[in-house]
């Protein structure tokens, strides 16, 4: 793994620490963290800070959830978190995490991964200075809003984490941002990786041309608007979108099927587009978006989602890619990602883990994370350097 330089800031040289800093992994979410923890301990090791604690070969606290053969659990710190200002990572969508119920193999479900954090959080019993959890996706955030007599599960867990004692939550390009409401004391941030993906992009694909008569974003719904716009400025290219007309008499999968994507906004015939969405989950939706672009005779076409759970497998993507109908796959890493979706040559992944990193480290010193959620400057200069280098190999 290679690592870039620390940050220039001098700030986290001159300023006291909240807490000394502590990362918990909670199972499932070991890799992520440890990619974040050595960013933390190599920037540090090259800090003048003289703080007692403050520079550590790893900040990660030893912590398990043990199971008896009944399938309950516990939770369990192996180590003094007395004072410790805590950040707990969770991938609660690992699904290849297991353990012994009845003799038979049982892999821990999203419901599963949130009690652990909770367990975690009581283990602590209030010995912590501060608490904040990193879930990237956040837990049950497609279920955001009531549409019938249904349960709001976005925002009762989001209440039952305040009220155990979590002082912020931070979440990667939450489905909704608006579940914050559920808690308006609390601290709430969906960051959107955008410059990640940015610079993904770029390193990958080396014909783009950056100009609105070449290039377009899509949002795949009216859901998506927001992130389409942010890529979109970031860029300086247009942008258009699909709106879903569905069918409210039926429930198939837990969701009222997709009758039919109509499109809204100007020609795609002859330009690259990007597809951005939260979430790649079945790849039936995105997928229906890129062929319809593809019969309007768009070019190239790019999918970018922060989330890949890839529910059906990589078996229609790979049909899609035979058929021309899409070029590339971005996810990022802050989820699980299956060697079988990691061996198509199709798909790229995007390190999201030095983006945590600095969010941990910025928070830990209560130092603004403005300039990380939204880094325009840095996309800004990305984007011309690329420029000037597809200019040159022109001349």
């Amino acid at each position: 793994m290679t690592f870039s330089k620390q940050p220039k800031d001098e700030t986290y040289s001159n300023t006291i620490p909240y807490g000394s800093l502590g990362i918990i992994a909670m199972p499932g979410c070991e890799e992520l963290a440890e990619k974040v923890d050595a960013y933390i301990a190599m920037w540090r090791a090259a800090r003048t800070n003289d703080i007692e604690g403050y520079h550590k070969d790893s900040y990660i606290i030893d912590v398990a959830c043990p199971r008896f053969g009944s399938g309950e659990a516990k939770g369990m710190l192996k180590q003094s978190i007395r004072g410790d200002d805590l950040y707990i990572m969770a991938d609660v969508t690992n699904y290849t995490v297991t353990y012994k119920m009845f003799g038979r193999e049982v892999p821990l479900s999203p419901d599963d991964h949130f009690q652990n954090i909770k367990r975690i959080i009581a283990a602590a019993n209030g010995k912590a200075k501060r608490i904040t959890v990193i879930m990237p996706f956040l837990y049950e955030s497609r279920q955001h809003r009531r549409n019938a007599r249904e349960s709001l599960d976005c925002a009762i867990a989001l209440q039952e984490l305040v009220n155990i004692g979590v002082s912020s939550i931070v979440t990667l390009d939450a489905h909704d941002p608006r579940v914050q409401n559920a808690i308006p004391y609390t601290t709430f941030e969906s960051v959107n990786p955008v410059y990640q993906n940015i610079k993904a992009l770029l390193k990958n694909e080396k014909d783009l041309i950056i100009d609105p008569d070449h290039l377009m974003i899509i949002s795949p719904d009216e859901g998506a608007m927001g992130r389409a716009i942010e890529y979109s400025t970031a860029l300086g290219v247009n942008m258009g979108m699909f709106y879903k007309r569905r069918d409210f008499t039926r429930v198939v999968d837990g969701k009222n099927p997709i009758v039919a994507h109509e499109y809204l906004g100007e020609s795609v015939e002859g330009k690259d587009v990007i597809i951005i969405d939260d979430m790649i989950s079945s790849g039936d939706s995105i997928l229906d978006v890129a062929r319809q672009l593809k019969a309007r005779k768009a070019r190239k076409i790019f999918t970018f989602a922060t989330f890949g759970l890839f529910t059906r497998g990589m078996d229609v993507f790979d049909k899609a890619v035979e058929e021309g109908i899409i070029d590339r796959v971005y996810t990022s890493n802050c989820i699980y990602q299956s060697p079988e979706t990691k061996s198509r040559k199709y798909y790229r992944s995007v390190d999201v883990s030095k983006y945590i990193a600095l969010l941990i480290d910025n928070m830990n010193h209560d130092v603004s994370i403005e300039k990380l959620i939204w880094p325009y400057d840095k996309i800004r200069d990305r984007v011309t350097k690329y420029k000037a280098l597809r200019a040159q190999e022109t001349e």
